[in-house]
């Protein structure tokens, strides 16, 4: 065969090189010619396939049985996971805030009641009676046992595992302190007083603050537990909304184009999706009114008859000091002249407190059960204003004993001791009464959340299950 000429090369274009032939370099990142098409994106074709698909019936009804289907899988999961969150904190409310802050209370009113029978049996010197020795151990047993519990229910390094552990360290010193008081007195050595008296000191300005502190943190996480519980859940209602009228839109369209009134798939997946919308609405509106029921009727109350207790243990365990101190302990008036009795000018503040806290008792109290009790403490409280007066009357006039014998004496003596214990009792039988209706109404309002998350992500898997075989028997006509 003859020889074939060589073929010229390509032209160059000015100040560039030779476009590579293909086979030669065409697919090695080299830019094609001028004039030549780019080469289309996966991403482009399927925006094109998914465009001409759109212009036909079809390919609409696939698209709208798609979004019907995520819409209402989209309105299931939001409302399962907004009502999780909401019933997790009705049953914190429940089970872990509101017995913590009772527990902070407890703390409180038994290191209270244990500094006042203290001193009641320090009066009583060495002939202290069995009961106010047995009260006092009581106390002690209990706060130490409540300081367990809330060690055991608060989070490792947090403020409350702090005050926890401080109270720990603190109720054995103030043990030995009242220990080595007693044996004094017994004795009677006046150091006894002074043991006392620093007793009473470590109670009141370091355990009962830390205590107190205690129990206004728990009542803050109560507090943010209701916040968490009450609020609507919008974004899962709105989402709702939405998945109806969309699934209106299908139906209706459907109706135009076909003439047939029901769809049997998307009349299903509409009749799942109004059941949901319903119960979430109804559902998390009775729950809502069972935790205001049981904060307004419960939480609130328990809190003004917490208050009002602690308030008469210490005017209590103020009165006692009163007579142990025989004046040692003085304050000053704002007026800068007046000198009066540090002991009795606080036990006057807190019988101010404790009579604000009854009246508000009575207020809050909206039944029978809760008003009887508080209107036996008020009257006891007033009696007990009358007798502290006569008390100390006979203790400013230089009547030691008949003071005493007023305040801790016998009962044909007619003493305060009668009408503490009396406020006392009455309080703790209102705590109970309130503790009962918080309990109820926050059982009534946790419960109309069950199943409400699961249930919910059920019939929305079904609602979409129907728009889909909805969509489906409408597309099995162009087959």
């Amino acid at each position: 065969m003859p020889a074939v000429p060589s073929q010229p090369g390509p032209p160059v274009p000015p100040g560039g090189s030779a476009v590579p032939q293909a086979g030669f370099g065409a697919d090695q990142g080299v830019p094609p010619a001028p004039g030549t098409a780019p080469r289309r994106t996966a991403w482009a074709e399927g925006v094109d396939r998914l465009r001409a698909a759109a212009t036909t019936e079809p390919g609409r009804l696939r698209i709208i049985g798609a979004f019907l289907a995520l819409l209402v899988v989209a309105f299931g999961s939001v409302t399962a996971w907004q009502m999780t969150e909401r019933s997790a904190a009705a049953d914190n409310v429940l089970h872990s805030s509101q017995p913590l802050s009772a527990s902070a209370a407890d703390i409180y009113r038994s290191l209270a009641d244990a500094n006042t029978a203290a001193s009641s049996g320090f009066l009583a010197g060495g002939q202290e009676t069995k009961d106010s020795r047995d009260r006092y151990e009581r106390d002690i047993r209990t706060a130490a046992a409540k300081l367990i519990t809330a060690a055991n229910s608060s989070e490792p390094g947090s403020p409350s595992a702090r005050t926890i552990s401080q109270l720990n360290e603190l109720l054995p010193e103030y043990k030995g302190l009242i220990e080595r008081a007693r044996a004094n007195n017994r004795q009677g050595y006046p150091l006894g007083g002074a043991y006392l008296r620093y007793a009473n000191e470590k109670m009141q300005h370091e355990m009962l603050p830390k205590a107190e502190d205690l129990y206004q943190r728990e009542n803050q996480r109560l507090s943010a537990d209701y916040a968490d519980a009450k609020p609507y859940p919008w974004a899962a209602i709105a989402l709702g909304l939405v998945a109806l009228g969309a699934l209106a839109w299908a139906q209706r369209r459907n109706y135009h184009r076909t003439n047939r009134v029901l769809n049997q798939g998307m009349a299903a997946a509409t009749a799942a999706s109004v059941v949901v919308l319903l119960w979430l609405t109804v559902g998390h509106s009775v729950a809502r009114a069972g935790l205001n029921d049981s904060y307004d009727h419960g939480v609130r109350s328990l809190n003004v008859l917490h208050d009002a207790q602690i308030a008469s243990l210490k005017a209590r365990g103020n009165e006692n000091l009163t007579l142990v101190s025989r004046g040692a302990e003085t304050k000053t008036l704002a007026d800068g002249k007046t000198t009066v009795d540090l002991y009795d000018y606080n036990f006057d503040q807190d019988m101010k407190t404790l009579t604000k806290g009854l009246a508000l008792a009575a207020g809050l109290a909206d039944d029978q059960p809760g008003e009887k009790p508080v209107q036996a403490a008020t009257s006891n409280m007033e009696e007990w204003k009358l007798r502290h007066q006569e008390a100390r009357k006979a203790d400013n006039d230089g009547r030691y004993q008949l003071a005493l014998d007023k305040v801790i004496g016998a009962a044909d003596k007619q003493p305060t001791g009668q009408c503490f214990d009396g406020v006392d009792k009455n309080l703790t039988l209102a705590l109970t009464h309130e503790e009962s209706e918080f309990q109820r109404a926050a059982s009534d309002g946790l419960g109309a959340m069950t199943g409400l998350p699961v249930g919910a992500a059920v019939l929305a898997v079904l609602a979409a299950a129907g728009a889909l075989l909805g969509i489906g028997r409408r597309l099995s006509e162009y087959r």
